[in-house]
Order: structure tokens, then sequence, then C-alpha cells
């Protein structure tokens, strides 16, 4: 019996919400649900990261930094989820880009076990397209859209240019998505190999 985890990605604080859902194994590790979540939300993954959850943090591990006091950080490349999560309706967050502080609530919605082997993970679902990186958090991915909705705002062809003509805060590619979820699946897949 494989079992997987089916999860709702919500990025705090947006109104109308940025969601995805997604579905994993139970045997993925934190470093590559990162990937996945960086994917599906349309992020670039430039950025540092940190999963808590019921007083654990787990993110990257970097040898040259000195412990700065604080709870424990679990690796992300070695931590499961399944070392983790327990139940239906566990929730923990996925900060990324701490300046910007992309704050994401992961809701697990449910375990779902089955015979079939299926190409995990996929996205089932999702609304909006993630702000741009860099755009100054929250706040600032709002006065972005007011800026882009206004073509005689002084500022409109400068934030244009800068998010790009393709920009669309309405899109959201499930096709797309999971094409490179797919590529991303071949990737770990050929990394655990070597290992």
């Amino acid at each position: 019996m494989i079992e997987y985890i089916q999860l709702k990605v919500s990025l705090k604080d947006t109104v109308p919400e940025i969601w995805r859902r997604l579905q994993v194994n139970r045997k993925t590790t934190f470093i590559e649900l990162h990937h996945s979540i960086q994917i599906a939300m349309g992020w670039k993954n430039s950025h540092l990261f940190e999963f808590n959850l019921d007083g654990y943090r787990v993110g990257t591990i970097y040898e040259n930094l000195e412990d700065s006091g604080r709870d424990v950080l679990l690796d992300a490349g070695e931590t499961l989820l399944t070392h983790i999560l327990s139940m239906e309706n566990d929730r923990f967050t996925y900060n990324y880009v701490f300046g910007d502080c992309w704050l994401h609530e992961i809701t697990l919605e449910q375990l779902i076990s089955t015979e079939e082997k299926v190409n995990y993970p996929v996205c089932l679902d999702g609304a909006l397209s993630c702000p741009p990186e860099d755009c100054g958090g929250i706040g600032g991915f709002y006065n972005l859209l007011k800026i882009l909705a206004d073509k005689k705002h002084p500022e409109y062809k400068e934030t244009r240019y800068w998010v790009g003509r393709k920009y669309n805060h309405e899109a959201f590619d499930l096709i797309k998505t999971n094409k490179q979820l797919k590529q991303l699946k071949r990737y770990i897949n050929r990394f655990n190999s070597f290992n």
C-alpha cells in the first residue's frame, strides 16, 4: 500500500487567497516539499526558507552558521514528512524569503492510501499567481497591484517593466505546473539513484 499526503498551501494575508493543493508521497523530505511548493506557487527558489511545525524548525543547515540559541533546526534534506506529521488537519507554516516574509499556511487535508503508483508530487488545483519576489512582502505586493491597475500612475511603466509583460496576477497554469513537478520528480529520482 502506497500512502500519500494531500496538502493545501495558502499564502497568508492574501485576499482573495493565493493557494495550491498538492499531493506528495508520505516519505517526501522537507527539501523536496520546498521544491514542490516553489514550483506550484511559481516562486524562483532564490531565497532561504524554513518550515515550522509544533516547535520544530526544518530548513537548510549551513556549517558556517553558529547556533543562534533558538530551538534546533532540523535538516530539510534528511527530515521526512512522516517524521513529524501525524494526523489529518495538522497545520504548519512555510516561510520563504525571510526579508519579505512570504508566510504560507500548510494544512494536511487527508492521507490517501492506494495500490496505484502515481507520479507524485502533483498539483490538483490552485488560484492566482504568486507575487513577484522581492516586491516588499504583502504590503509591497498590494501596492504593486494598485500601480499595475492604473496605466496613468507615475510608476506604471517602471513597475510593468520590472514584473514583465507576461505577469498576470489572476493567472494560474495547472498544466504547466504539473509538467514542472514531473521534471522535479525525475531529478529527485536521478539524484537518489546516485546516493
